[in-house]
Parts: C-alpha cells; structure tokens; sequence
C-alpha cells in the first residue's frame, strides 16, 4: 500500500491522493487500510516516513573524501536533486507536520552534522555544528520547497548555488584557524571537533569529559 500512495501521489497533479485509488491498486478493501494506518493522513504519514528513512540511507551512502567542504556541498546538491525527482514525496516528507518521523529527520540532520564536525576539524568552522546543521538543513529544506510550490518563480538553478553560497558563507571560513578574530577560540572547537572525531587513548574517560566541558566553554565565550 505504501508503494502504491507513492506512486500514485507522484502521478497525482495536486499532490493528493484517495484511499479508495490506494485499496484499488492493491486489491484491498478500505477497511484494511483503515485499520492498518487509522486514517489517510495515517497512511500519508507512513508514505512521508519511509521516504525519510530512504533519504537517510541515501545520505549515509555519500561518498566522503578528505575535503570536508567539498563533501557539504555535495550534500546540498544531493538533496535538492532528491526534491527535483520526487517532488510530491519531498514535499510531504519536509513540509511540517506532527512528530510522525522526528528521529529519521533527526538522523538525517546528525549526518549533516557529522559533515560539519570534520569541517570544524580542519579549522573551517565559524560556529558550532549543531547551529550550522540546523541553519544549512533549514536553508536547503526553503529553497527546495521554494522550487516545488512555485517552479516560475524559482525554478532558475542558480538560485540554489547562490543560497547555499550565502549559507555556507555564514558558517565557514577558510580551513586555517590563522587570521581569525580570535584563534583560541577557533582552536578550542577545532581541537573539540578533532577529538570527537578520533579520541585520545593519552586520557581516561572522566579527563577526556571534562576536557569536553573545558573546550566547549572557551569555544563558547563571547
């Protein structure tokens, strides 16, 4: 039944679909679906889930070379290129809805973060990765939907270059902590980053969590 909502909801001109086309295409009665799903948006729902977990098995897949920057902007590409071939399940998957599916988003926003932590890693990081994730995802997530709702208005495929452009301007930097503003700082969330990504054996597990704590606090400081 998912497959068949989804396939149908990707020929559908309004982006809706009826239960009854859905029980068609599989032979079932509406009742069954009923009482596996509880209602359409039980179904619609379901639909917008296991597209996420798709989507997320697809970032997970991402090549990651040793340019962490690259890596990013490869994200941002991938994803808008995810919104452009199935616009009706992208547009139910990211439009806001209930908590149905948080921690498959979740998941989908810690690999962004993940791609962060090595842009920090290498000194190429103005904030923290948990802010940028949230920034960048929320950036990538308008534009697309952006394309989607009003192809005439925003269909030209510089704009998306452009806002990731400006968006990735508002967190990165040049991957040196050299010249910047403040190099403790930049150093304490590079090391931070550094550290989350490989350990150290030369500390034990208390040292290292209050390491942790002394890092993120001179990182923090205004």
């Amino acid at each position: 039944m998912l497959d068949a909502a989804e396939r149908l909801l990707a020929a559908s001109t309004d982006y809706d679909i009826s239960t009854r086309a859905v029980c068609e295409a599989v032979g079932v009665t509406q009742p069954v679906l009923y009482r596996i799903f509880g209602d359409k948006q039980g179904l619609l729902d379901a639909v917008a889930d296991a597209g996420m977990e798709r989507y997320a098995a697809q970032k997970a897949a991402l090549e990651k070379t040793g340019d962490p920057i690259a890596d990013l902007t490869a994200g941002w590409d991938d994803h808008m290129a995810f919104a452009r071939d199935h616009p009706a399940l992208y547009q139910l998957m990211f439009t806001p809805r209930p908590e149905s599916g948080a921690a498959t988003y979740r998941r989908v926003l810690d690999l962004l973060e993940a791609t962060l932590v090595r842009c920090a890693a290498v000194g190429a990081l103005t904030t923290d990765p948990a802010n940028a994730a949230r920034l960048i995802l929320a950036a990538n997530v308008g534009v697309a939907l952006s394309q989607i709702a009003r192809p005439r208005l925003f269909s030209d495929p510089r704009l998306s270059h452009e806002a990731r452009d400006a968006v990735f301007a508002a967190v990165l930097t040049e991957p040196s902590p050299r010249g910047q503003a403040d190099p403790v700082r930049a150093a304490a969330r590079q090391l931070r980053s550094q550290l989350a990504l490989s350990g150290t054996t030369a500390l034990e597990d208390a040292e290292a969590a209050l390491l942790d704590r002394w890092l993120d606090r001179i990182a923090a400081e205004p």
